[in-house]
């Protein structure tokens, strides 16, 4: 994929050349939005929303990391979901109803019932000590130790420096592994102090 060609077809208008891009960075951009919002559904909705957005900003893109400008505008879009719906909390019968797994990603076929479990219990501590740390810290946390991206594109995506960056995921990971000791009889004996 030469993605300078398709971005400067789709900054002229080629809807098919911005719809290839859409197809590349979806899961990426779903992955991250998905680990910010908690919610598969709610995940959706703002990528879906960011694309939008980003198609109608394309010509104010001027150049370097499509990708991270991108990424940017995801996690812009989710962090203007999360702060309204703190003004606004509502609770979907669905999630009254409904069992949500949102690590059903994970599920494998070669593993016995106690496996699985075990698994599905160490998954959800890591979710729950996810969501006690501060948004910067996780959205650090998920980009570098989920989504595997490197420094310099975490601070592209996050908008701040370098150092801002190591920072944020050294006391991501310090409160994760605090957080994690709560949760000793799940991890492997080798992470356990």
């Amino acid at each position: 994929m030469d993605e300078a060609a398709l971005i400067e077809k789709a900054q002229r208008g080629d809807v098919p050349a911005y719809n290839r891009l859409v197809l590349h960075y979806q899961e990426l951009a779903f992955n991250v939005a998905v680990r910010l919002m908690k919610d598969p559904q709610t995940a959706e909705d703002m990528t879906q929303d960011a694309f939008v957005r980003a198609y109608k900003s394309l010509n104010k893109f001027r150049g370097g990391n499509f990708k991270a400008w991108l990424l940017r505008i995801v996690t812009n879009r989710c962090y203007d979901e999360l702060r309204r719906h703190k003004r606004r909390p509502q609770t979907s019968i669905d999630e009254v109803t409904e069992e949500h797994e949102g690590v059903a990603f994970m599920v494998s076929d070669n593993e016995g019932p106690e496996a699985h479990q075990q698994r599905m219990e160490l998954a959800a501590a890591v979710e729950s000590c996810l969501e006690t740390l501060p948004e910067e810290q996780r959205l650090a946390a998920i980009l570098c130790d989920i989504e595997d991206h490197d420094y310099n594109e975490m601070a592209e995506i996050m908008g701040v420096s370098l150092g801002t960056v190591k920072s944020r995921i050294s006391r991501a990971r310090s409160k994760l592994r605090d957080c994690l000791q709560g949760f000793a009889e799940l991890l492997p004996a080798s992470y356990r102090l």
